[in-house]
């Protein structure tokens, strides 16, 4: 008998989810990602470690926002919508405009100019977003959409927007239905920190059903020169290379904070070195290419494992990987080594291999 097809989250998870058979599901088949076991990395945090990455690269628009934004937009067009808003620093905007076309319905999306790495914008280009580069950073992009869906026929689809944590809530899911059980410590990039409200929702959510009985410490990690939540203020002018983290004031700031209290886990900042060096390290050690801000969860892993923080107790930790590599080409291209050069001959090739 052949396998049943995966229907994407919301047919999959309809039972925790506020759907209905009114609801349309707007699916590019979401969700369902590979949590990818550690072949090397996990020995660098200690001996008793057990680490896993969840990868969300290999989502259809290849970041977790798909996870929430069919929800958003399977929403918006059940309450009749026409045409979505969004504030983006890339992955956002390359997920609306994706989930709009598959809707039939326009998507627009503001961005900061300059922003935004190639990858990303060149996918809302792609997907037919009406795509406007705001001459401010992204809290300024929030500021406009959320003043103009509150007047204007638009929906907003940011994370401020719950169905789009409602979506994005599956992960968690998928983690313990991987597992078979929460991990001891979950850790995430924090950036607008509708991510790790919605981990923590959907971990809190399958307790309370009883599918599990117990819940994982969430461990979330800021870029410092981006870090409103670790230093209490909020960042006027936030710079960071990892630039889906590069957020000053996070609208889920609150529940990020309560998700981090009530799991007793972390918050803690990671510098750009730290990323740049924990990406190299999951694309050459590990396999696993993602964008720089990704790597901000193992980065800031290798952090507290160089304060002791694990020891020699034995836990399973699930770091999330929340967006692929190549959403940011330049990066990849500007932290790599550059090819070697040989002639046309065979003999010149061997002898740089060292065959001869």
């Amino acid at each position: 008998m052949a396998a049943r097809a995966w229907p994407g989250v919301i047919e999959h998870y309809r039972r925790l989810l506020p759907v209905s058979d009114a609801t349309p599901r707007i699916t590019l088949l979401e969700g369902n990602t590979p949590l990818i076991p550690s072949a090397h990395l996990a020995e660098r945090l200690g001996p008793g470690v057990r680490l896993l990455f969840k990868y969300e690269g290999v989502n259809p628009t290849c970041s977790f926002k798909d996870r929430g934004m069919t929800m958003a937009v399977s929403k918006a067009v059940e309450e009749g919508a026409t045409a979505t808003i969004c504030a983006s620093t890339g992955n956002t905007s390359a997920a609306a405009a994706a989930y709009c076309a598959r809707a039939g319905i326009q998507s627009v999306v503001l961005i900061p100019d300059g922003y935004v790495a190639l990858g990303k914008l060149a996918q809302a280009l792609a997907y037919g977003a009406r795509t406007i580069a705001v001459d401010g950073d992204f809290d300024a992009c929030l500021r406009l959409v959320r003043e103009i869906s509150d007047n204007y026929a638009v929906a907003l689809v940011n994370s401020l927007n719950p169905f789009r944590i409602q979506g994005q809530k599956t992960a968690a899911f998928e983690v313990c239905d991987a597992l078979g059980a929460p991990p001891e410590f979950h850790a995430l990039p924090v950036g607008n920190a509708g991510n790790i409200t919605s981990y923590w929702l959907g971990y809190c959510e399958y307790r309370e059903q009883g599918v599990t009985d117990r819940l994982p410490h969430m461990l979330g990690f800021q870029a410092a020169g981006a870090a409103p939540i670790v230093t209490g203020g909020r960042v006027d002018k936030p710079e960071t290379l990892a630039t889906a983290i590069r957020i000053g004031n996070p609208a889920r700031w609150e529940e990020a904070s309560r998700a981090i209290e009530e799991s007793a886990g972390r918050i803690e900042a990671v510098s750009d070195d730290e990323i740049v060096a924990a990406y190299r390290e999951l694309s050459s050690v590990e396999g696993i290419f993602c964008e720089p801000a990704s790597a901000a969860s193992y980065a800031g892993l290798k952090k507290l494992a160089a304060e002791g923080f694990f020891g020699s107790r034995r836990c399973t930790v699930v770091a999330t990987l929340t967006g692929h590599g190549l959403k940011d080409p330049d990066r990849a291209v500007a932290t790599a080594a550059e090819p070697e050069q040989a002639p046309d001959d065979i003999d010149a090739i061997v002898e740089m291999l060292g065959l001869a």
